[in-house]
């Protein structure tokens, strides 16, 4: 049988930076081969191992390392071995990372001993707009289109489990905590304000417990993809458009619109965006598409939502400000390493989606 982990020991050499639920530390690490070492950045969620210190012997997981991967291209500390954190005997009886040696036990909104269980029994999020993203780095690009327009409007996260499981790896939500009204981790994530069975629950969370006003589905950072048609882990994003609609809210989809990916499949419209809203989407829902893009880009993106407006609502939607709302962000913006200004289409796409929801919700309050 074929090993699935690279274990070693190392030492924590250097405390580096560290934000909400995570450590990043620098950690000289023993190879196999004699008494020679290594040295390379590792994470610690402190949360399951504590708080590293330099001296601290550490046992490592190092398949990142050792794949050259991109996003999370750490060393990741299992454990603290010589000083294990105390035990937490909390409430909650959920188990994520379930059957892993570091499955964690949550406590879920929707269960019993929950204090949010009578909020959780309701049976519909209210028409309550959703935008539905394929990759993490959507997020505050989406936030930023919402609150151009609707500056007091109270926006969740739903966080689902295609990329990283702990929502602590995200710098990203670390610099939104102010402009978010929650995040709530579903199906095997964890780490959220909020912990939810599926993503059902999830947005019922995101309504009734985080009482927002809009809600932005998507994964974590590190999606996976196989570049065949059907493997890759945003195929979610058409069952998140079939369980908003499910629940009476109104799905967003936002678009993954590209010229600047050197991959024929993301050109234009991406084949995720196409899949997903195309062939896994059951139930309608609207695409916005930003106004202004390259003559060639735009000509390009409508031949191939073409085939997706038979099922789906194609939205214009003007970008004026949107430029100026995502340079004013708290967090940097990239995505596949590249900045706003080399891939705006994608980024004006994400906050197009966030303005046509903010726009929604302008509608729903008029109604109120």
């Amino acid at each position: 049988m074929t090993a699935v982990l690279r274990w070693r020991y190392g030492t924590v050499t250097k405390l580096r930076r560290s934000w909400r639920g995570c450590a990043e530390v620098e950690v000289s690490i023993v190879k196999r081969s004699g008494d020679d070492r290594e040295t390379a950045r590792a994470l610690a969620y402190t949360e399951m191992v504590g708080e590293p210190r330099e001296g601290d012997r550490v046992l490592l997981n190092c398949n990142a390392l050792a794949k050259g991967l991109g996003t999370g291209g750490y060393a990741l500390i299992v454990a603290i071995p010589d000083r294990l954190p105390e035990d937490v005997d909390g409430p909650g009886h959920i188990v994520k990372g379930r059957y892993t040696p570091q499955q964690a036990m949550v406590m879920a909104v929707d269960e019993d001993d929950s204090p949010h269980r009578e909020a959780m029994r309701a049976e519909d999020i209210g028409g309550m707009p959703v935008v539905i993203a394929d990759l993490h780095s959507a997020l505050p690009a989406i936030v930023a289109g919402i609150h151009a327009d609707q500056p007091d409007a109270r926006v969740a996260y739903v966080m689902t489990d295609g990329g990283a499981l702990p929502a602590w790896f995200s710098l990203t939500l670390d610099g939104l905590s102010d402009a978010l009204s929650g995040v709530v981790t579903v199906g095997q994530a964890f780490g959220g304000d909020h912990e939810a069975t599926n993503i059902h629950t999830g947005l019922i969370a995101a309504r009734r417990v985080c009482e927002a006003d809009i809600a932005i589905v998507a994964q974590g950072p590190g999606n996976l993809g196989t570049g065949t048609t059907w493997g890759f882990s945003g195929t979610v994003c058409g069952d998140a458009v079939n369980a908003v609609a499910a629940l009476a809210g109104t799905p967003i989809g936002s678009l993954r619109i590209s010229d600047a990916d050197a991959r024929e499949r993301h050109v234009g419209v991406s084949h995720h965006s196409l899949t997903a809203y195309g062939r896994v989407a059951l139930a309608s829902a609207d695409l916005p598409v930003p106004q202004g893009l390259d003559p060639a880009l735009a000509v390009s993106v409508r031949q191939q939502l073409r085939p997706l407006s038979a099922m789906h609502r194609i939205v214009d939607v003007g970008v004026g400000g949107l430029v100026e709302a995502m340079r004013d962000l708290p967090v940097k913006l990239s995505t596949m390493g590249r900045t706003l200004d080399e891939d705006l289409p994608y980024f004006l796409a994400c906050a197009a989606a966030g303005r046509h929801a903010a726009s929604l919700l302008t509608t729903l309050r008029s109604r109120a």
